[in-house]
């Protein structure tokens, strides 16, 4: 792929990370990147240091074209929509949600369909089990310390490069999102440096595993993902009442009667483009 090919991929990555519940490693999966992705970052490690002085054998060892077209890709779509995501979310929340609800549906339907059945039963079946237990998980709670924003950038990164679990949903649930998106829309260069920190770190230390598991166990790991994916698309409904720890499932009336405008027709119209959308970049893709 050329650097606009991955570029655009990198900014939907941006885009998707920025919204709690959506992963930009769904992203790179159904665009046809993600082993790649996985492979450049697994290829960081202690022989790296033998090829600094040799730069096109450190560039091609690492994948670093690739890697630096998608982080360009991506620190540009973060930048960019973390202001329109907040906005968005204050004003017209009915809308971001279901257009990211019709995303990852189309998603999960589409990695389930390429899984075999008796994988999709027990594979598939523990994913619904684990993303209810995320699902329930009571958030911590805001915090200024920095150690935990360390923490939880690594915990988010960690869940960033997995398919269907959002890194942004992990801050949430850690008490982080509110303050991350604070942060990246004022750029705070305190509070982005420590989540930068963890970030590194918990990439660094995760990934290789992964690339194990995946060369080894492929099919169970996209069938546990899928799995994951459909009871993700819960924490996307788009009526829905947030107070404190506590999340209220509405049907549109019931919202509208809380005194919630509820954009039923956009918000149909908005799952339907971010369905197809979807479907459209992903069709070609081999996952």
């Amino acid at each position: 792929m050329n650097f606009f090919a991955i570029f655009w991929r990198g900014l939907l990555m941006g885009l998707a990370e920025v919204v709690p519940g959506v992963s930009g490693g769904t992203i790179a999966l159904l665009t046809g990147i993600y082993r790649q992705l996985v492979a450049a970052l697994a290829s960081f490690g202690t022989q790296s240091f033998a090829l600094l002085t040799k730069p096109k054998a450190f560039s091609e060892h690492h994948h670093l074209p690739f890697l630096i077209s998608l982080a360009c890709g991506m620190g540009i779509g973060v930048m960019i929509f973390a202001r329109v995501m907040r906005y968005l979310l204050i004003h017209y929340p009915p809308l971001v949600w279901s257009f990211f609800f019709g995303v990852i549906l189309v998603s999960a339907l589409m990695l389930g369909a390429k899984r075999p059945v008796r994988y999709l039963i027990t594979w598939g079946s523990l994913g619904l089990l684990l993303g209810l237990g995320v699902l329930s998980a009571p958030g911590l709670g805001q915090t200024d310390s920095l150690l935990a924003l360390f923490v939880g950038g690594a915990i988010a990164v960690c869940a960033w490069i997995l398919p269907a679990v959002s890194g942004s949903y992990m801050l949430l649930i850690l008490g982080l999102y509110e303050q991350v998106i604070t942060a990246l829309s004022e750029f705070d260069v305190r509070v982005l440096a420590a989540l930068g920190a963890g970030c590194i770190l918990g990439l660094m230390s995760f990934v290789r595993v992964l690339r194990l598991v995946l060369e080894h166990f492929y099919q169970q790991t996209m069938s546990l993902l899928c799995g994951f994916m459909l009871i993700s698309t819960l924490n996307l409904w788009p009526w829905r009442i947030e107070t404190g720890a506590k999340t209220d499932w509405l049907l549109p009336g019931a919202y509208a009667q809380a005194g919630e405008p509820a954009f039923v027709m956009a918000s149909l119209c908005a799952c339907i483009v971010g369905g197809t959308g979807l479907w459209l970049l992903a069709r070609r893709s081999e996952f």
